[in-house]
């Protein structure tokens, strides 16, 4: 009776031309940005800057943004420009210490600072102390041959203008006056050393995301899609790129027709990169490490600590591992955070899936990931430590940094996932890279982001890159050209070559971020830093060769 009644009802429905309910025609957008994070918040930012006409749409399958890997929470908040991070100045064959990736990182964070400067210029970003603050970078070690080391690379860096104003010293007075937590307790015999740069800063990267999107929506072509996960990305007949997804909060599903679509969602990337079904994304593979830091808040040690403290790395340990006591400005106060110490999960983001892991292996990329796991078994060996650590093991791990912790002052805090690329490679199968790098398909309709630190910190000149490899023609007309000059007083050369460069550009955005001034810069003759810096036989790359 039910089914009699329901056909007629429906018959009578189209013979008064009423249809049933239909899925709404697709959106149209010039951009749509796959993730609420740093990248592709500071990608919506320029584009708003080149474009301004151009309609843009950011779907975030969070309730808000910058609630993953940019949540200040979730990363150690440093301004990477490799003023105490040891890994970026590794030793040859011969013992010499290589400085051409610490010059580019510490290149690619000038252009971070010169952006958030043009942003807070134009009120984009408010109040640069709600984001960024002068923080001193400092490498700490012990023992006879870390000691070397260091004095090495603190000679070494000498070459560039880049890290004026870096002090290096074995006194424990001296040491103390700059991070008497670290000094007190400690055996007076110990042998340490230390480099300190007091120009360094801290970053809250979650702020500078929530400004910018807070920004794009006083817009009128842009448009935030919270609480909504992309279940599909399929290419349309006309080059266009069709995004589905879901809204997770009442089920309504939406497609958007974008001309360019970004995928800025951190673990995430690959999967969705792989759902895109460009060929470019079977290149790569992902392999998930976490971290957890142990946090005081107690205002009375955190008063007493203002530095980023850099150790070294254990062997085997990956690039974001290596260990680091911090002053960070966290929710308007300053906490204290040490580690990180690795942790497993096979989810690729903290609010992500199990599976993740799993799902993201396909048949294209098994082999990379095999070769890799077997090459980089000290890898597996780091992890397996990690992971068998207690609370004490975690606490006597801090003491080497702060001798007179108390155990009771701290507690154990879970930050954000990483996903670390694996690669295919002719010779080798694979290779685990570190860094960043921008996948995009052969029209440059689509582009992602993979891999991790020093990711945030250079969200700036890596969306450049994305800006220079997706946008070739525009990048080259006049009109962007002046905009991205206006925008970064340095772009397209390399200060790397100027120390008067340098100093202008330091004490422009110190000024308007309101950080420690510059330290004078000393005068040079030829060769130039970028000459020293290069090892030989190595041609220089372009100034615009900005990837990490």
């Amino acid at each position: 009776m039910f089914k009699k009644v329901n056909t007629a009802l429906l018959g009578l429905a189209l013979s008064m031309g009423i249809t049933t309910a239909q899925a709404q025609e697709p959106k149209k957008v010039d951009v749509l940005l796959i993730g609420g994070g740093i990248m592709s918040a500071t990608l919506g930012v320029w584009l708003n800057e080149l474009e301004p006409d151009w309609s843009m749409e950011m779907v975030e399958r969070l309730d808000g943004v910058a609630e993953e890997s940019s949540n200040g929470w979730n990363n150690a908040g440093t301004g990477h420009s490799a003023l105490a991070e040891l890994n970026y100045t590794p030793e040859d064959k011969n013992g010499n210490v290589e400085i051409p990736k610490a010059v580019e990182i510490n290149e690619a964070f000038q252009i971070s600072r010169q952006f958030w400067s043009w942003q807070v210029q134009q009120g984009v970003l408010k109040n640069p102390r709600s984001f960024i603050n002068s923080t001193p970078h400092m490498s700490f070690v012990w023992g006879d041959d870390n000691i070397k080391f260091l004095k090495k690379r603190y000679e070494a860096l000498q070459a560039s203008p880049l890290f004026a104003g870096m002090q290096y010293s074995e006194d424990p007075a001296q040491i103390a006056k700059w991070v008497p937590l670290m000094m007190e307790g400690r055996d007076p015999n110990q042998k340490i050393a230390a480099t300190w740069t007091p120009i360094g800063t801290d970053v809250n990267f979650g702020e500078i995301t929530r400004q910018f999107v807070a920004h794009l929506q006083t817009t009128p072509k842009f448009d935030l899609k919270l609480s909504s996960e992309v279940q599909d990305i399929t290419k349309n007949d006309d080059g266009s790129w069709r995004v589905s997804y879901k809204n997770l909060k009442d089920g309504t599903k939406t497609e958007t027709d974008a001309k360019f679509v970004f995928i800025g969602a951190g673990g995430g990337a690959l999967h969705l990169l792989q759902k895109s079904g460009i060929p470019e994304a079977k290149e790569y593979a992902g392999f998930p490490v976490g971290g957890s830091f142990l946090v005081t808040e107690n205002p009375t040690i955190a008063e007493q600590h203002l530095a980023k403290a850099y150790g070294k790395a254990s062997v085997g340990a990956p690039p974001m591992s290596v260990p680091h006591l911090d002053t960070r400005v966290l929710d308007g106060k300053r906490v204290i955070l040490f580690g990180p110490f690795a942790t497993f999960s096979t989810k690729f983001l903290k609010e992500g899936s199990y599976l993740d892991l799993l799902t993201s292996t396909t048949t294209h990329n098994i082999w990379p990931m095999t070769k890799v796991g077997i090459r980089e078994y000290p890898l597996v060996e780091y992890l397996a430590g990690q992971l068998m650590l207690s609370d004490d093991d975690r606490f006597k791990a801090l003491q080497e940094y702060f001798p007179n912790a108390k155990q009771s002052d701290w507690r154990l805090w879970q930050a954000g996932q990483r996903v670390q690329i694996i690669k295919r490679d002719e010779e080798q199968g694979g290779v685990l890279k570190l860094g960043t790098e921008v996948v995009s398909s052969a029209d440059n309709t689509i582009a992602g982001l993979l891999g991790a630190s020093p990711g945030a910190s250079t969200a700036a000149p890596i969306m450049l890159t994305v800006l220079q490899k997706v946008f070739k023609d525009k990048v080259a007309t006049p009109a962007w050209q002046e905009k991205l000059h206006q925008i970064v007083p340095s772009y397209g050369t390399k200060l790397n070559d100027s120390p008067e460069a340098v100093a202008k550009e330091w004490a422009y955005t110190a000024g308007v971020l309101q950080l420690t001034p510059p330290p004078a810069i000393p005068q040079r003759t030829a060769p130039t830093a970028t000459e020293a810096a290069k090892p030989a036989g190595e041609p220089s790359k372009p100034a615009s060769d900005l990837a990490l």
